[in-house]
Protein backbone atom coordinates (compact mmCIF):
# COMPACT_ATOMS: atom_id res chain seq x y z
CA UNK A 1 0.00 0.00 0.00
CA UNK A 2 1.20 3.24 -0.81
CA UNK A 3 0.86 6.68 1.11
CA UNK A 4 1.50 10.17 -0.45
CA UNK A 5 2.87 12.72 2.29
CA UNK A 6 1.98 16.18 1.85
CA UNK A 7 2.89 19.10 3.72
CA UNK A 8 -1.08 19.10 5.51
CA UNK A 9 0.13 15.05 6.98
CA UNK A 10 3.43 16.64 7.72
CA UNK A 11 2.07 19.34 9.75
CA UNK A 12 -0.79 16.99 11.38
CA UNK A 13 1.94 14.81 12.46
CA UNK A 14 3.76 17.63 14.47
CA UNK A 15 2.68 17.36 18.18
CA UNK A 16 0.60 20.03 19.38
CA UNK A 17 1.65 22.10 22.09
CA UNK A 18 0.35 21.47 25.99
CA UNK A 19 -0.61 25.14 26.20
CA UNK A 20 -4.33 24.69 25.01
CA UNK A 21 -5.25 26.64 21.88
CA UNK A 22 -8.51 27.95 23.25
CA UNK A 23 -7.32 29.37 26.22
CA UNK A 24 -6.99 32.28 25.14
CA UNK A 25 -10.50 32.28 23.37
CA UNK A 26 -12.74 30.99 26.09
CA UNK A 27 -13.04 33.33 28.91
CA UNK A 28 -12.34 31.93 32.31
CA UNK A 29 -14.26 30.19 34.51
CA UNK A 30 -13.99 31.17 38.32
CA UNK A 31 -14.62 28.92 41.44
CA UNK A 32 -12.79 25.35 43.11
CA UNK A 33 -14.58 23.05 40.70
CA UNK A 34 -13.24 24.83 37.55
CA UNK A 35 -10.03 24.92 38.69
CA UNK A 36 -10.16 21.40 39.71
CA UNK A 37 -11.17 19.83 36.25
CA UNK A 38 -9.04 22.27 34.55
CA UNK A 39 -6.24 20.20 36.65
CA UNK A 40 -7.53 16.80 35.97
CA UNK A 41 -7.66 17.59 32.18
CA UNK A 42 -4.41 19.17 32.05
CA UNK A 43 -3.23 15.83 33.84
CA UNK A 44 -4.23 13.75 31.63
CA UNK A 45 -3.32 15.58 28.33
CA UNK A 46 0.26 15.27 29.99
CA UNK A 47 0.88 12.18 30.43
CA UNK A 48 -1.39 10.54 27.10
CA UNK A 49 1.26 13.12 25.40
CA UNK A 50 4.15 11.77 27.68
CA UNK A 51 3.14 8.39 26.39
CA UNK A 52 2.76 9.02 22.77
CA UNK A 53 6.25 10.80 22.65
CA UNK A 54 7.68 7.95 24.14
CA UNK A 55 6.22 5.48 21.30
CA UNK A 56 7.69 7.98 19.12
CA UNK A 57 11.47 8.28 20.65
CA UNK A 58 11.26 4.74 21.38
CA UNK A 59 14.33 2.30 19.85
CA UNK A 60 11.86 -0.62 18.44
CA UNK A 61 8.67 0.65 16.08
CA UNK A 62 5.73 0.50 18.99
CA UNK A 63 2.92 -2.08 18.09
CA UNK A 64 -0.53 -1.06 17.16
CA UNK A 65 -1.91 -2.41 20.10
CA UNK A 66 0.94 0.36 21.62
CA UNK A 67 -0.72 3.15 19.69
CA UNK A 68 -3.96 2.48 19.92
CA UNK A 69 -3.78 2.49 24.15
CA UNK A 70 -2.39 6.18 23.62
CA UNK A 71 -5.54 7.32 21.27
CA UNK A 72 -7.86 5.93 24.10
CA UNK A 73 -6.03 8.37 26.48
CA UNK A 74 -7.09 11.44 24.72
CA UNK A 75 -10.53 10.05 24.17
CA UNK A 76 -11.12 9.35 27.64
CA UNK A 77 -9.97 13.45 28.47
CA UNK A 78 -12.88 14.52 26.27
CA UNK A 79 -15.23 12.23 27.40
CA UNK A 80 -14.46 13.36 30.97
CA UNK A 81 -13.57 16.97 29.97
CA UNK A 82 -15.49 18.23 27.41
CA UNK A 83 -15.33 21.88 28.23
CA UNK A 84 -11.52 22.12 29.01
CA UNK A 85 -9.49 23.67 26.85
CA UNK A 86 -7.25 20.87 26.52
CA UNK A 87 -10.21 18.58 24.85
CA UNK A 88 -9.73 20.15 21.17
CA UNK A 89 -5.84 19.30 21.72
CA UNK A 90 -6.67 16.29 22.80
CA UNK A 91 -8.50 15.06 19.86
CA UNK A 92 -5.72 16.31 17.70
CA UNK A 93 -3.09 14.31 18.90
CA UNK A 94 -5.62 11.25 18.82
CA UNK A 95 -6.74 11.28 15.28
CA UNK A 96 -2.81 12.06 14.77
CA UNK A 97 -1.81 9.21 16.36
CA UNK A 98 -4.76 6.95 15.03
CA UNK A 99 -3.93 7.95 11.03
CA UNK A 100 -0.08 6.73 11.54
CA UNK A 101 -1.15 3.83 13.27
CA UNK A 102 -2.80 3.54 10.12
CA UNK A 103 0.01 4.45 7.78
CA UNK A 104 2.02 1.64 9.56
CA UNK A 105 -0.14 -1.13 9.94
CA UNK A 106 -2.61 -0.23 7.24
CA UNK A 107 -6.21 -1.42 8.97
CA UNK A 108 -8.74 0.63 7.90
CA UNK A 109 -10.36 0.62 11.64
CA UNK A 110 -7.51 2.88 12.88
CA UNK A 111 -8.34 5.80 9.19
CA UNK A 112 -11.77 5.82 10.26
CA UNK A 113 -10.99 6.49 14.00
CA UNK A 114 -9.04 9.37 12.64
CA UNK A 115 -11.41 10.69 11.00
CA UNK A 116 -14.31 10.66 13.21
CA UNK A 117 -11.69 12.56 15.72
CA UNK A 118 -11.21 14.62 13.28
CA UNK A 119 -14.75 15.63 12.07
CA UNK A 120 -15.34 15.60 16.36
CA UNK A 121 -13.03 18.15 16.38
CA UNK A 122 -14.31 20.29 13.55
CA UNK A 123 -17.86 19.82 14.96
CA UNK A 124 -17.20 19.60 18.78
CA UNK A 125 -15.17 22.72 18.52
CA UNK A 126 -15.24 25.25 15.90
CA UNK A 127 -13.43 28.20 17.61
CA UNK A 128 -10.21 26.00 18.11
CA UNK A 129 -7.24 27.07 15.98
CA UNK A 130 -6.43 23.29 15.31
CA UNK A 131 -9.81 23.45 12.92
CA UNK A 132 -8.32 25.66 9.83
CA UNK A 133 -5.79 22.25 9.75
CA UNK A 134 -8.84 19.53 9.78
CA UNK A 135 -9.79 19.44 5.74
CA UNK A 136 -6.14 18.96 5.26
CA UNK A 137 -6.03 16.73 7.51
CA UNK A 138 -8.78 14.86 6.55
CA UNK A 139 -7.48 14.54 2.68
CA UNK A 140 -4.76 12.74 3.49
CA UNK A 141 -6.84 10.52 5.64
CA UNK A 142 -8.98 9.65 2.53
CA UNK A 143 -8.98 6.16 1.68
CA UNK A 144 -6.51 5.21 -0.87
CA UNK A 145 -8.02 4.93 -4.74
CA UNK A 146 -9.49 1.40 -5.73
CA UNK A 147 -6.46 -0.47 -7.43
CA UNK A 148 -7.36 -1.31 -11.30
CA UNK A 149 -8.02 -5.50 -10.84
CA UNK A 150 -5.22 -7.26 -12.81
CA UNK A 151 -5.12 -10.84 -13.47
CA UNK A 152 -4.76 -13.20 -10.56
CA UNK A 153 -0.36 -14.22 -10.35
CA UNK A 154 -0.05 -17.85 -10.70
CA UNK A 155 0.63 -17.96 -7.23
CA UNK A 156 -1.74 -16.74 -3.85
CA UNK A 157 -0.29 -13.66 -2.36
CA UNK A 158 0.78 -13.76 1.52
CA UNK A 159 -1.74 -13.26 4.31
CA UNK A 160 -0.68 -10.19 6.36
CA UNK A 161 0.22 -11.36 10.23
CA UNK A 162 -1.29 -7.80 11.88
CA UNK A 163 -0.37 -7.86 15.49
CA UNK A 164 -0.03 -9.65 18.68
CA UNK A 165 -1.72 -8.64 21.64
CA UNK A 166 -0.79 -10.21 25.43
CA UNK A 167 -3.66 -9.96 27.72
CA UNK A 168 -3.54 -10.83 31.40
CA UNK A 169 -6.22 -13.12 32.65
CA UNK A 170 -7.30 -13.79 36.40
CA UNK A 171 -6.03 -17.40 36.02
CA UNK A 172 -3.50 -17.05 33.27
CA UNK A 173 -2.37 -15.17 30.39
CA UNK A 174 -4.24 -14.61 26.71
CA UNK A 175 -2.28 -14.34 23.16
CA UNK A 176 -3.67 -13.31 20.24
CA UNK A 177 -2.87 -13.05 16.72
CA UNK A 178 -4.62 -11.01 14.40
CA UNK A 179 -4.24 -12.30 10.57
CA UNK A 180 -6.00 -10.75 7.52
CA UNK A 181 -8.17 -13.77 6.78
CA UNK A 182 -8.31 -17.85 8.04
CA UNK A 183 -4.72 -19.56 7.50
CA UNK A 184 -3.78 -22.84 7.98
CA UNK A 185 -1.37 -23.46 10.66
CA UNK A 186 0.66 -26.06 12.55
CA UNK A 187 1.33 -26.06 16.28
CA UNK A 188 3.54 -27.88 18.44
CA UNK A 189 5.02 -27.80 22.40
CA UNK A 190 8.39 -28.54 23.32
CA UNK A 191 9.89 -28.74 26.58
CA UNK A 192 13.64 -28.19 27.78
CA UNK A 193 12.71 -24.84 27.65
CA UNK A 194 9.48 -25.07 27.74
CA UNK A 195 7.52 -23.30 24.33
CA UNK A 196 5.04 -23.65 22.06
CA UNK A 197 5.09 -22.42 18.35
CA UNK A 198 2.98 -21.92 15.89
CA UNK A 199 4.24 -21.82 11.89
CA UNK A 200 1.34 -20.14 9.52
CA UNK A 201 2.65 -20.75 6.21
CA UNK A 202 1.94 -18.16 3.25
CA UNK A 203 2.06 -15.16 5.86
CA UNK A 204 4.40 -12.51 6.02
CA UNK A 205 4.04 -10.44 9.56
CA UNK A 206 3.64 -6.35 9.01
CA UNK A 207 6.99 -4.39 9.24
CA UNK A 208 6.86 -3.39 12.58
CA UNK A 209 6.83 -7.24 13.88
CA UNK A 210 9.48 -8.65 11.23
CA UNK A 211 12.19 -10.37 13.80
CA UNK A 212 11.02 -8.94 16.41
CA UNK A 213 11.43 -10.47 20.20
CA UNK A 214 8.71 -9.15 23.03
CA UNK A 215 9.73 -9.40 26.42
CA UNK A 216 7.28 -9.33 29.59
CA UNK A 217 8.07 -9.10 33.29
CA UNK A 218 5.53 -11.73 34.50
CA UNK A 219 5.11 -15.03 34.19
CA UNK A 220 3.47 -17.40 31.94
CA UNK A 221 4.22 -16.04 28.82
CA UNK A 222 7.73 -14.38 29.21
CA UNK A 223 8.29 -13.83 25.84
CA UNK A 224 7.01 -13.76 22.31
CA UNK A 225 9.40 -14.14 19.40
CA UNK A 226 8.95 -14.14 15.65
CA UNK A 227 11.04 -15.70 12.93
CA UNK A 228 10.74 -15.98 9.09
CA UNK A 229 11.27 -19.68 7.66
CA UNK A 230 11.17 -21.23 4.03
CA UNK A 231 8.70 -21.45 2.10
CA UNK A 232 6.98 -17.79 3.27
CA UNK A 233 6.68 -19.54 6.94
CA UNK A 234 6.16 -17.60 9.65
CA UNK A 235 6.95 -18.60 13.14
CA UNK A 236 5.61 -17.20 16.13
CA UNK A 237 6.99 -18.34 19.41
CA UNK A 238 5.57 -18.64 22.97
CA UNK A 239 8.15 -18.91 26.03
CA UNK A 240 6.40 -20.01 28.88
CA UNK A 241 7.31 -20.46 32.76
CA UNK A 242 4.51 -21.78 35.36
CA UNK A 243 1.98 -22.96 33.21
CA UNK A 244 -0.03 -25.25 32.88
CA UNK A 245 -1.90 -26.04 30.03
CA UNK A 246 -3.16 -24.04 27.15
CA UNK A 247 -6.53 -23.81 24.64
CA UNK A 248 -5.90 -22.91 21.38
CA UNK A 249 -9.54 -21.46 19.13
CA UNK A 250 -10.44 -19.08 16.04
CA UNK A 251 -12.65 -16.00 16.54
CA UNK A 252 -13.65 -14.55 13.24
CA UNK A 253 -14.27 -10.38 12.20
CA UNK A 254 -11.62 -10.13 11.72
CA UNK A 255 -9.88 -13.64 12.40
CA UNK A 256 -7.66 -14.04 15.09
CA UNK A 257 -6.19 -17.38 16.54
CA UNK A 258 -6.50 -17.10 20.61
CA UNK A 259 -4.08 -18.91 22.87
CA UNK A 260 -5.19 -19.16 26.38
CA UNK A 261 -2.35 -20.53 29.14
CA UNK A 262 -3.43 -21.39 32.26
CA UNK A 263 -0.97 -20.55 35.48
CA UNK A 264 0.14 -23.41 37.20
CA UNK A 265 -0.77 -21.62 40.80
CA UNK A 266 -4.43 -21.43 39.63
CA UNK A 267 -4.72 -25.61 39.74
CA UNK A 268 -2.38 -26.33 42.63
CA UNK A 269 -4.63 -26.09 44.88
CA UNK A 270 -7.04 -28.50 43.04
CA UNK A 271 -7.41 -31.88 45.40
CA UNK A 272 -7.95 -34.65 42.89
CA UNK A 273 -10.32 -37.38 44.50
CA UNK A 274 -8.96 -40.68 43.51
CA UNK A 275 -11.63 -42.88 41.95
CA UNK A 276 -12.57 -45.93 44.38
CA UNK A 277 -11.34 -49.19 42.46
CA UNK A 278 -14.45 -51.01 44.15
CA UNK A 279 -18.27 -50.61 43.49
CA UNK A 280 -19.57 -49.74 46.17
CA UNK A 281 -22.99 -50.98 47.91
CA UNK A 282 -26.13 -49.11 47.42
CA UNK A 283 -27.01 -49.60 51.48
CA UNK A 284 -24.05 -47.71 53.09
CA UNK A 285 -22.19 -50.10 55.89
CA UNK A 286 -23.22 -49.26 59.54
CA UNK A 287 -20.44 -47.14 60.97
CA UNK A 288 -17.62 -48.99 62.62
CA UNK A 289 -17.64 -49.60 66.42
CA UNK A 290 -15.47 -47.82 68.62
CA UNK A 291 -12.33 -50.30 69.43
CA UNK A 292 -12.18 -50.33 73.44
CA UNK A 293 -8.37 -50.22 74.73
CA UNK A 294 -6.36 -53.83 75.19
CA UNK A 295 -6.22 -53.37 78.95
CA UNK A 296 -10.55 -53.87 79.02
CA UNK A 297 -12.09 -56.90 79.15
CA UNK A 298 -14.63 -57.47 75.77
CA UNK A 299 -17.84 -59.18 76.69
CA UNK A 300 -19.83 -60.68 74.16
CA UNK A 301 -23.30 -61.02 75.12
CA UNK A 302 -24.81 -64.20 74.64
CA UNK A 303 -27.76 -64.20 71.97
CA UNK A 304 -30.76 -65.96 72.19
CA UNK A 305 -31.37 -68.53 69.68
CA UNK A 306 -35.55 -68.35 69.79
CA UNK A 307 -35.80 -65.61 68.56
CA UNK A 308 -38.61 -66.16 65.77
CA UNK A 309 -37.82 -65.64 61.95
CA UNK A 310 -40.06 -64.86 58.91
CA UNK A 311 -42.24 -67.42 57.54
CA UNK A 312 -40.27 -68.34 53.96
CA UNK A 313 -42.63 -67.62 51.33
CA UNK A 314 -42.05 -69.11 47.64
CA UNK A 315 -43.20 -66.01 46.16
CA UNK A 316 -40.58 -63.18 45.22
CA UNK A 317 -40.43 -60.11 46.95
CA UNK A 318 -40.69 -57.02 44.16
CA UNK A 319 -38.49 -54.80 44.37
CA UNK A 320 -39.28 -51.22 44.68
CA UNK A 321 -40.17 -49.35 41.29
CA UNK A 322 -37.29 -46.69 40.34
CA UNK A 323 -38.48 -43.88 38.53
CA UNK A 324 -37.24 -43.46 34.87
CA UNK A 325 -34.94 -41.16 34.09
CA UNK A 326 -36.07 -38.16 33.08
CA UNK A 327 -35.82 -37.24 29.30
CA UNK A 328 -35.04 -33.81 27.60
CA UNK A 329 -38.68 -32.07 25.43
CA UNK A 330 -37.66 -32.11 22.35
CA UNK A 331 -36.71 -29.02 19.98
CA UNK A 332 -39.81 -27.11 18.53
CA UNK A 333 -39.46 -28.39 15.47
CA UNK A 334 -39.57 -31.60 16.66
CA UNK A 335 -36.41 -33.08 16.09
CA UNK A 336 -33.87 -33.60 19.33
CA UNK A 337 -30.77 -31.26 18.91
CA UNK A 338 -27.50 -32.91 19.45
CA UNK A 339 -27.02 -31.45 22.96
CA UNK A 340 -30.36 -33.22 24.09
CA UNK A 341 -29.37 -36.78 22.26
CA UNK A 342 -26.51 -36.45 24.36
CA UNK A 343 -28.25 -35.22 27.41
CA UNK A 344 -26.40 -32.06 27.59
CA UNK A 345 -27.44 -29.57 30.28
CA UNK A 346 -27.10 -26.00 31.58
CA UNK A 347 -25.28 -24.37 34.63
CA UNK A 348 -23.06 -21.61 33.68
CA UNK A 349 -25.08 -18.65 32.41
CA UNK A 350 -23.03 -15.46 30.49
CA UNK A 351 -24.90 -12.55 31.10
CA UNK A 352 -24.00 -9.85 28.06
CA UNK A 353 -25.07 -6.25 28.97
CA UNK A 354 -25.30 -4.51 25.86
CA UNK A 355 -22.97 -1.38 24.75
CA UNK A 356 -20.95 0.23 27.90
CA UNK A 357 -17.90 3.32 28.02
CA UNK A 358 -17.54 5.41 25.17
CA UNK A 359 -20.48 3.31 23.30
CA UNK A 360 -24.03 4.27 25.37
CA UNK A 361 -25.56 2.93 22.46
CA UNK A 362 -29.19 4.39 21.94
CA UNK A 363 -30.13 7.28 23.87
CA UNK A 364 -33.94 8.85 24.09
CA UNK A 365 -36.72 10.03 26.27
CA UNK A 366 -33.73 10.26 29.18
CA UNK A 367 -32.94 6.73 28.93
CA UNK A 368 -29.10 5.87 28.37
CA UNK A 369 -29.07 2.06 26.59
CA UNK A 370 -25.89 1.51 28.22
CA UNK A 371 -26.68 2.15 31.74
CA UNK A 372 -30.20 0.50 31.31
CA UNK A 373 -28.70 -2.64 30.41
CA UNK A 374 -26.17 -3.12 32.71
CA UNK A 375 -28.63 -2.62 35.59
CA UNK A 376 -30.88 -5.08 33.98
CA UNK A 377 -28.09 -7.50 34.01
CA UNK A 378 -27.04 -7.10 37.68
CA UNK A 379 -30.26 -7.40 38.70
CA UNK A 380 -30.55 -10.84 37.16
CA UNK A 381 -27.46 -11.89 38.31
CA UNK A 382 -28.74 -11.80 41.56
CA UNK A 383 -31.94 -13.79 40.77
CA UNK A 384 -29.87 -16.62 38.97
CA UNK A 385 -27.44 -16.55 41.63
CA UNK A 386 -30.19 -17.62 44.37
CA UNK A 387 -30.54 -20.85 42.48
CA UNK A 388 -28.49 -23.70 43.39
CA UNK A 389 -27.05 -25.18 39.91
CA UNK A 390 -26.48 -22.34 38.24
CA UNK A 391 -23.50 -20.01 37.70
CA UNK A 392 -23.38 -16.65 36.18
CA UNK A 393 -20.78 -14.99 34.75
CA UNK A 394 -20.39 -11.17 33.45
CA UNK A 395 -19.21 -10.08 30.44
CA UNK A 396 -19.24 -6.65 32.28
CA UNK A 397 -20.73 -5.22 35.71
CA UNK A 398 -19.75 -2.16 35.03
CA UNK A 399 -19.84 1.21 32.47
CA UNK A 400 -16.86 0.03 30.14
CA UNK A 401 -16.46 -0.84 27.01
CA UNK A 402 -16.16 -4.47 25.39
CA UNK A 403 -16.21 -5.08 21.61
CA UNK A 404 -18.36 -7.24 20.42
CA UNK A 405 -16.57 -9.85 19.39
CA UNK A 406 -14.78 -10.22 22.93
CA UNK A 407 -18.45 -10.74 24.01
CA UNK A 408 -18.37 -14.21 22.96
CA UNK A 409 -14.85 -15.01 23.44
CA UNK A 410 -15.33 -14.25 26.98
CA UNK A 411 -18.36 -17.12 27.11
CA UNK A 412 -15.93 -19.28 24.85
CA UNK A 413 -13.35 -19.37 27.57
CA UNK A 414 -15.27 -19.36 30.20
CA UNK A 415 -16.79 -22.93 29.09
CA UNK A 416 -20.34 -21.60 29.06
CA UNK A 417 -23.77 -23.33 28.25
CA UNK A 418 -25.91 -20.45 27.49
CA UNK A 419 -25.54 -16.58 26.23
CA UNK A 420 -27.56 -14.09 26.92
CA UNK A 421 -27.23 -10.36 25.69
CA UNK A 422 -29.51 -7.76 26.94
CA UNK A 423 -29.62 -4.65 24.42
CA UNK A 424 -32.74 -2.31 24.15
CA UNK A 425 -34.72 -1.09 21.48
CA UNK A 426 -34.95 1.80 19.19
CA UNK A 427 -36.36 3.37 15.84
CA UNK A 428 -37.17 5.72 13.74
CA UNK A 429 -40.60 5.68 13.88
CA UNK A 430 -41.90 6.96 17.72
CA UNK A 431 -44.67 4.67 17.53
CA UNK A 432 -42.75 1.33 17.53
CA UNK A 433 -43.07 -0.52 20.41
CA UNK A 434 -42.64 -3.91 21.86
CA UNK A 435 -39.94 -6.75 22.50
CA UNK A 436 -38.41 -8.86 20.51
CA UNK A 437 -35.55 -11.83 20.57
CA UNK A 438 -32.77 -12.64 18.22
CA UNK A 439 -30.77 -15.83 17.47
CA UNK A 440 -28.16 -15.49 14.94
CA UNK A 441 -28.84 -16.26 11.30
CA UNK A 442 -29.26 -14.36 8.47
CA UNK A 443 -31.87 -11.37 8.52
CA UNK A 444 -35.74 -12.29 6.75
CA UNK A 445 -37.19 -8.74 6.83
CA UNK A 446 -35.93 -5.16 6.33
CA UNK A 447 -36.99 -4.62 10.27
CA UNK A 448 -34.28 -7.48 11.47
CA UNK A 449 -31.71 -6.08 9.22
CA UNK A 450 -32.30 -2.37 10.67
CA UNK A 451 -31.86 -3.25 13.82
CA UNK A 452 -29.22 -5.64 13.34
CA UNK A 453 -27.03 -2.90 11.59
CA UNK A 454 -28.19 -0.58 14.70
CA UNK A 455 -26.39 -2.77 17.25
CA UNK A 456 -23.22 -4.10 15.11
CA UNK A 457 -22.73 -0.09 14.22
CA UNK A 458 -19.77 -0.40 16.67
CA UNK A 459 -17.88 -3.63 15.65
CA UNK A 460 -15.49 -1.38 13.72
CA UNK A 461 -15.24 -4.38 10.78
CA UNK A 462 -13.95 -3.86 7.33
CA UNK A 463 -15.48 -5.01 4.42
CA UNK A 464 -12.94 -7.96 3.85
CA UNK A 465 -14.28 -9.61 6.64
CA UNK A 466 -17.36 -10.70 4.85
CA UNK A 467 -16.52 -13.75 3.79
CA UNK A 468 -15.60 -15.17 7.65
CA UNK A 469 -18.75 -12.97 9.00
CA UNK A 470 -20.65 -15.20 6.47
CA UNK A 471 -19.16 -18.95 6.78
CA UNK A 472 -19.38 -18.16 10.85
CA UNK A 473 -22.92 -17.55 10.67
CA UNK A 474 -23.37 -20.59 8.07
CA UNK A 475 -21.45 -22.91 10.07
CA UNK A 476 -23.30 -22.00 13.06
CA UNK A 477 -24.51 -25.89 14.52
CA UNK A 478 -26.28 -24.05 17.88
CA UNK A 479 -29.22 -22.90 15.50
CA UNK A 480 -32.13 -25.04 16.83
CA UNK A 481 -31.30 -24.53 20.39
CA UNK A 482 -30.47 -20.54 19.92
CA UNK A 483 -34.33 -20.41 18.53
CA UNK A 484 -35.97 -22.68 20.82
CA UNK A 485 -34.23 -20.28 23.65
CA UNK A 486 -35.29 -17.48 21.98
CA UNK A 487 -38.85 -18.55 22.04
CA UNK A 488 -38.77 -19.17 25.91
CA UNK A 489 -37.11 -15.97 26.31
CA UNK A 490 -39.80 -13.57 23.88
CA UNK A 491 -43.01 -15.53 25.69
CA UNK A 492 -41.34 -14.48 29.23
CA UNK A 493 -40.89 -11.05 28.87
CA UNK A 494 -44.55 -10.73 27.13
CA UNK A 495 -45.96 -12.20 30.44
CA UNK A 496 -44.16 -10.80 32.74
CA UNK A 497 -44.05 -7.39 31.22
CA UNK A 498 -47.73 -7.06 29.76
CA UNK A 499 -48.57 -6.90 33.42
CA UNK A 500 -47.16 -3.15 33.83
CA UNK A 501 -47.23 -2.51 29.94
CA UNK A 502 -50.61 -3.23 28.76
CA UNK A 503 -49.68 -1.73 25.38
CA UNK A 504 -46.93 -4.37 25.01
CA UNK A 505 -46.97 -5.33 21.46
CA UNK A 506 -44.91 -9.29 20.95
CA UNK A 507 -42.52 -8.55 18.11
CA UNK A 508 -41.61 -12.14 18.06
CA UNK A 509 -38.55 -14.04 17.64
CA UNK A 510 -36.49 -12.81 14.62
CA UNK A 511 -33.35 -13.99 13.48
CA UNK A 512 -30.12 -11.73 12.08
CA UNK A 513 -26.67 -11.58 11.71
CA UNK A 514 -26.00 -9.55 15.41
CA UNK A 515 -21.50 -9.89 15.56
CA UNK A 516 -21.71 -10.30 19.60
CA UNK A 517 -23.27 -13.67 18.65
CA UNK A 518 -21.25 -15.05 16.11
CA UNK A 519 -18.23 -17.39 17.30
CA UNK A 520 -20.23 -18.28 20.45
CA UNK A 521 -19.63 -21.91 21.01
CA UNK A 522 -23.08 -22.34 23.15
CA UNK A 523 -26.44 -21.41 22.52
CA UNK A 524 -27.02 -17.71 22.02
CA UNK A 525 -29.59 -14.97 21.91
CA UNK A 526 -30.28 -10.97 22.04
CA UNK A 527 -33.16 -9.47 23.95
CA UNK A 528 -34.84 -6.31 22.66
CA UNK A 529 -36.50 -5.39 25.92
CA UNK A 530 -38.20 -2.53 24.86
CA UNK A 531 -37.92 0.77 22.84
CA UNK A 532 -36.33 3.73 24.19
CA UNK A 533 -37.87 5.94 21.62
CA UNK A 534 -41.26 5.34 22.58
CA UNK A 535 -42.86 7.72 24.84
CA UNK A 536 -44.63 5.40 27.21
CA UNK A 537 -41.81 2.39 27.28
CA UNK A 538 -39.66 5.32 27.41
CA UNK A 539 -40.62 6.08 30.98
CA UNK A 540 -41.70 2.41 32.03
CA UNK A 541 -37.78 1.81 31.40
CA UNK A 542 -36.82 4.34 33.82
CA UNK A 543 -38.53 2.96 36.86
CA UNK A 544 -36.78 0.30 39.12
CA UNK A 545 -40.50 -1.98 38.83
CA UNK A 546 -39.79 -2.49 35.08
CA UNK A 547 -36.57 -3.09 35.18
CA UNK A 548 -36.91 -5.96 37.86
CA UNK A 549 -39.81 -7.20 36.10
CA UNK A 550 -37.56 -7.76 32.74
CA UNK A 551 -34.28 -9.25 34.92
CA UNK A 552 -37.09 -11.65 36.67
CA UNK A 553 -38.97 -12.25 32.88
CA UNK A 554 -35.09 -13.64 31.90
CA UNK A 555 -34.70 -15.24 35.35
CA UNK A 556 -37.46 -17.10 34.29
CA UNK A 557 -36.64 -18.12 31.07
CA UNK A 558 -33.33 -19.15 31.70
CA UNK A 559 -34.28 -21.44 34.23
CA UNK A 560 -37.48 -22.92 31.66
CA UNK A 561 -34.82 -23.00 29.11
CA UNK A 562 -32.69 -25.31 31.87
CA UNK A 563 -35.48 -27.41 32.70
CA UNK A 564 -36.59 -28.18 28.82
CA UNK A 565 -33.17 -30.30 28.84
CA UNK A 566 -33.34 -32.27 31.53
CA UNK A 567 -37.00 -32.60 31.57
CA UNK A 568 -37.16 -32.40 35.83
CA UNK A 569 -39.03 -29.95 38.20
CA UNK A 570 -37.71 -26.68 37.76
CA UNK A 571 -35.76 -25.21 40.55
CA UNK A 572 -37.19 -21.70 39.40
CA UNK A 573 -40.02 -23.03 42.36
CA UNK A 574 -37.47 -22.13 44.48
CA UNK A 575 -36.58 -18.49 43.45
CA UNK A 576 -38.98 -15.54 44.00
CA UNK A 577 -42.35 -15.00 41.39
CA UNK A 578 -41.54 -17.88 38.83
CA UNK A 579 -43.82 -20.33 37.83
Amino acid sequence: MTFRFSAALAALLTLAPVTPCLAEARTAKTGEAQSAKAGGARILYTEALAHERTLRDAATAATAIQMRRVVLEYERLVRRYPASGYSDNALWQAANLALLCYQRFGSDIDRRTAVGLLKQLQTGYPTSSLVARVDAALADAAPPPARAVLPMPPTSPLSLLRDIHRTALPDGIRVTIDLDGEVAYHEESLERPRRVFFDFKGVRPVAALQDVTLKFADDAVREIRLGRHPQNTTRVVLDLEGTDGYSVYSLYNPYRLVVDFHRASATAATVMVPVPTRVEPIVSAPAAMPVPPATVPIETPLVPLDVPSPPLSSKRTTPPTLPAPAVPAANSNGKFSLARQLGLGVSRIVIDAGHGGHDPGAQSNGVVEAELTLDVALRLQKLLQRHPGVEVVMTRDTDVFIPLQERTAIANREGADLFLSIHANASRNPRAHGVETYFLNFATNPEAEAVAARENSASGQAMHALPDIVKAIALNNKIDESHDFAAIVQHAMVRRLAVRNKQLKDLGVKQAPFVVLIGAGMPSVLAEISFVTHKQEGQLLKTNAYRQQIAEALQDAVLRYQQSLKNRKSIATKGTGTE
